[in-house]
């Protein structure tokens, strides 16, 4: 090597060791912001309240801790089901809600979160993100300022304990059932009465026979529930639920105030916590179903005519919501368009898979 270039080297060497290091470009141009975040799920909902705690924790990663997300449990800001208005109004910068809770405000609110005999999980995830979902919510929800992001899903839902065994849609009739928005119409279509009891009351109410049935969740989270012992069988599936998505709701002014590269990393953070949510449900209902049936619960599927008259029920439900709502046309057009199109790919591939799989499994288990 030439002298002059040897010698070259040697200074700039020098030079860059006596020049300070340069902070990180995140730390150059990212401001500190904290934001409050309300859920509306209790905490010892372990795997729906994670969903929150997940998304919060991936924001702060990302953003080497610059973005914080603080997260209250339901009543330590605002009660769960006013978290919308708490968002809208700006008392709190997020919530992490289910959209269908708001379905009073308007009936277009049930549909992010999932409909009766609407789409699983993997095709409403489908919905949001490739199929122009995600747009459609987010135009609905700008007149109430806010912007969502989906953030966990528990999958296809069970359908509910019963105090007794149902054998027909005849035996419906009259029953106290424990259930919350779309799903108390549909039962009440059914001849059902439809309760909003505080799921710290279910329990009691079941044993004291002040409840026949209680819808809730799946087995893990029906688990926490100790209903076996007052409630000794289990239906499924919950065609009411065959998916429900839990969003992150942001104020609008907020999310539209972050930098650019925050609202990447919200995404993001969104997106994998709402992997992560599903992952944990499937992994965990296994296990739950199992120690529930070890418990003596008998495991039962609806018959055939309940079902029947739910799916004409839940048609005629969205054929009335849409001759009067516009906003609820809109969004349902375009979610049944899809799920229509999922099933034309299912019934060909995904569904024979999975059903070959499951005789096998049943033969190989006598």
């Amino acid at each position: 090597m030439p002298i002059q270039r040897r010698h070259l080297l040697k200074t700039l060497a020098a030079t860059a060791l006596a020049a300070p290091l340069a902070a990180p470009a995140i730390a150059q141009t990212a401001p500190q912001i904290t934001w409050r975040l309300s859920s509306s799920f209790p905490a010892n909902l372990d795997l729906l309240y994670g969903g929150a705690t997940s998304f919060a924790q991936y924001v702060k990663e990302a953003s080497d801790g610059r973005f914080q997300i603080q997260i209250y449990a339901p009543d330590e800001i605002v009660p769960a089901l006013s978290n919308l208005d708490a968002v809208q109004a700006g008392k709190v910068d997020a919530c992490h809600t289910t959209l269908a809770y708001f379905w009073g405000k308007d009936p277009t609110f049930a549909i992010p979160t999932g409909l009766p005999f609407g789409m699983n999980a993997r095709m409403t995830n489908a919905w949001f993100y490739e199929g122009g979902g995600n747009d459609l919510v987010n135009e609905f929800l700008a007149p109430y300022s806010a912007f969502a992001l989906p953030v966990g899903n528990t999958g296809a839902q069970m359908g509910g304990w019963f105090v007794n065994p149902i054998h027909s849609l005849a035996e419906m009739k009259g029953l106290r059932i424990r259930c919350g928005g779309l799903t108390g119409s549909l039962l009440e279509r059914l001849g059902a009465k439809p309760d909003n009891s505080p799921m710290a009351d279910i329990r009691g109410h079941l044993a004291n026979h002040e409840l026949d049935g209680v819808e809730f969740v799946s087995p893990y989270d029906d688990e926490k529930l100790d209903l076996a012992k007052v409630a000794g069988h289990y239906y499924y599936p919950g065609w009411w639920q065959p998916s429900s998505a839990q969003h992150i709701v942001m104020n609008l002014a907020k999310w539209q105030g972050l930098p650019k590269a925050y609202q990447a990393m919200v995404q993001n953070a969104a997106a994998q916590a709402n992997l992560a949510v599903q992952a944990r449900y499937d992994a965990r209902n296994p296990a739950a179903l199992r120690r529930i049936v070890t418990q003596g619960t008998k495991l039962h599927d609806f018959p055939a005519d309940i079902t029947d008259a739910a799916y004409k029920a839940a048609l005629e439900i969205y054929k009335n919501a849409s001759a009067s709502n516009p906003k609820f046309k809109k969004m349902l057009d375009a979610y049944m368009t899809f799920r229509d199109d999922q099933y034309l790919w299912w019934q060909v591939c995904e569904y024979t898979y999975d059903n070959f799989l499951i005789r096998q499994r049943a033969k190989e288990s006598g």
